[in-house]
This record gives C-alpha cells, sequence and structure tokens, in this order.
C-alpha cells in the first residue's frame, strides 16, 4: 500500500491521468542506418533508443549453441537523470536489468531459426522518468522487428502499483515510484498471455498481487497495439519509399 495518496478526490493522479491509463506513448523505427534494426520511444518522459545487430555467427565462446544468443547491454545517458552522473556506466542496477532485458527478449525471439548465432541488442535511456526496464523492452522490441528477426509475437512491458486506496494503477511514472508503494513490472507476450518476466521494488500483499498482474497485463495489451499501428504506418511508408510506379514522369 503507498504511503501517499496518488489519487486526487476527483480520481486523477498527479500528472492528471486516470488510474488506468498509460501515458502517452510516441515512437519510431528505423531511426538509424548503421544497425540492422532502430527504434526510438518515448513513453511519458521516459526515452529510450534501442538498435539491434544480427543475426551474425556467434562468437567462439557461443558458437556451439544450437539456438541463438541474445547478447544485450543497457545503458543509461550521464544526462538520463540528476543523480546517473554520479554512477558509474554498466553498474548493479543497469546489469540486473541487461539480464533481465535478456529473458524477456530470449521469450519472444524464434531461437530455434538462428542456430550457432548471434543477436546484439543496445538500449540507451536518453531520459528516465520512470519504467526504464519496460520503456526498454518496448523500444527493443520494434528495433527487432525493424532488423526482420523472427518473433513469436510481440513482447511488451509494462508497470503497475497501487493507490493508497488500493485503486490500481497502470504504467507508473518516476514520481508515482518515489512517493508511493511497491511497483511491479511484466513483460508480457499479450496474444498469448505469456509472463515473460516479472519483478517487484517490494512485496505486494497476496490479496492485492493478482489485481496488480492483471493491471500491467492490461497495459502491455494496450502497448502492444500501439507498437502494431507504428509497425504497420511505417511498413507502409518504406512500401511508397519503393513503389517506383509513384515516382514521377
Amino acid at each position: 500500500m503507498s504511503g501517499f495518496n496518488l489519487l486526487s478526490e476527483q480520481g486523477l493522479r498527479l500528472d492528471g491521468r486516470r488510474p488506468h491509463e498509460l501515458r502517452r506513448i510516441k515512437c519510431k523505427l528505423g531511426v538509424f542506418s548503421q544497425p540492422d534494426g532502430s527504434a526510438y520511444i518515448e513513453q511519458g518522459n521516459t526515452k529510450v533508443l534501442a538498435a539491434v545487430y544480427g543475426p551474425h555467427q556467434a562468437s567462439s565462446k557461443r558458437s556451439n549453441h544450437e539456438e541463438v544468443s541474445v547478447n544485450c547491454q543497457y545503458s543509461m545517458a550521464t544526462f538520463s537523470t540528476a543523480e546517473r552522473k554520479n554512477r558509474p556506466r554498466g553498474d548493479r542496477k543497469s546489469q540486473e536489468i541487461t539480464l533481465h532485458l535478456q529473458q524477456a527478449l530470449k521469450a519472444a525471439i524464434k531461437t530455434e531459426l538462428y542456430p550457432r548465432s548471434q543477436i546484439d541488442v543496445y538500449i540507451e535511456v536518453l531520459q528516465s522518468d520512470g519504467a526504464n526496464y519496460a520503456v526498454s523492452v518496448n523500444a527493443a522490441t520494434l528495433a527487432l522487428v525493424d532488423a526482420g528477426i523472427c518473433l513469436k509475437e510481440y513482447v511488451c512491458a509494462c508497470t503497475a502499483s497501487l493507490s493508497k486506496d488500493n485503486i490500481p494503477l497502470t504504467d507508473v511514472s518516476n514520481v508515482e515510484e518515489l512517493s508511493g508503494g511497491p511497483t511491479l513490472s511484466v513483460a508480457s507476450l499479450p496474444s498469448s498471455n505469456k509472463i515473460a518476466f516479472m519483478d517487484m521494488s517490494q512485496r505486494f500483499h497476496l490479496d492485492n498481487l493478482p489485481i496488480v498482474i492483471e493491471q500491467a497485463l492490461g497495459g502491455c495489451r494496450e502497448i502492444q497495439a500501439i507498437l502494431e499501428k507504428e509497425v504497420r504506418k511505417h511498413l507502409t511508408q518504406i512500401g511508397s519509399a519503393g513503389d517506383w510506379s509513384n515516382v514521377a514522369k
């Protein structure tokens, strides 16, 4: 339960959202030409870049693997938060998120199609305002799609928490994370309703946990629809650019 009331008397959150509402999401595929795939996403004020290289031949240490090796690297820009400048790159928290990203992405990739291969996923948080892991998963999914990596389905992630009155909240901002109670992060495969990864900042009461999980999964389903819409838009633009029949004579 939260230590502070995160809802106003009108039932609105600190940033004006209703309890179930996501922050505004803006995203784009193909933002870089050098990687095989790339994407940029803004979820509220959290801004993340993702780049994918591969599949390519695995390093000698991993060349014997029958399935693809997914190598992730997560980092935060020095200017991403006020306190970030005091933390070194590759700190323990970043290493944990890197492993969690790896777990979520491997659950979505058709790894059996790329034996003895490696896929490198690089994540850079440009601005942090809560749900860094969740937004990173969503950015990585778009970058994998842009790279043409075969996925079982999209893997999407969302956070959830509870207000002081035990009202579930979707897509928790940094202010809510700091002033509220425990936060749940869920990466799921929404189409099959499977959970790829789940983490809690603190323990929830057993009576509240199912409600918070369902709130996060509902957010994942909404995010999936947003990502799919952006992918269709991107593919339409690529198709239009490559349609020589539209070239002026």
